[in-house]
């Protein structure tokens, strides 16, 4: 079992940032694969941002440019980092962490960006 706990979120006025953090337990955390999603009442979660085992990236089209996802290993953390937040980045966030077949939720954080 990994247990996975998401931390950062907030409120932020549009054009600020926040960094999101995902902590998952497990000695082979390198071998991860971890994704944050996002979800709204109104609509379906998801996929934000990826990282792989091997470092590469992925993003939804909607944030490119303005989020950057990255881990570190020795600390059994993968980041988000969101900048130029605009309303519509108002969420809940989940991480995501995926070994094979296996995948294992975060509990969430909440981002609402509003003045």
């Amino acid at each position: 079992q990994v247990q996975v706990v998401e931390s950062g979120g907030g409120l932020v006025q549009p054009g600020g940032s926040l960094r999101l953090s995902c902590a998952a337990s497990g000695s082979i955390f390198r071998k991860y694969d971890i994704g944050w999603y996002r979800q709204t009442p109104e609509k379906q979660r998801e996929l934000v941002a990826a990282i792989t085992s091997g470092t590469n990236t992925n993003y939804v089209d909607s944030v490119k440019g303005r989020f950057t996802i990255s881990r570190d290993n020795a600390k059994n953390t993968v980041y988000l980092q969101m900048n130029s937040l605009k309303p519509e980045d108002t969420a809940v966030y989940y991480c995501n962490v995926k070994l094979g077949a296996l995948t294992y939720w975060g509990q969430g954080t909440q981002v609402t960006v509003s003045s």
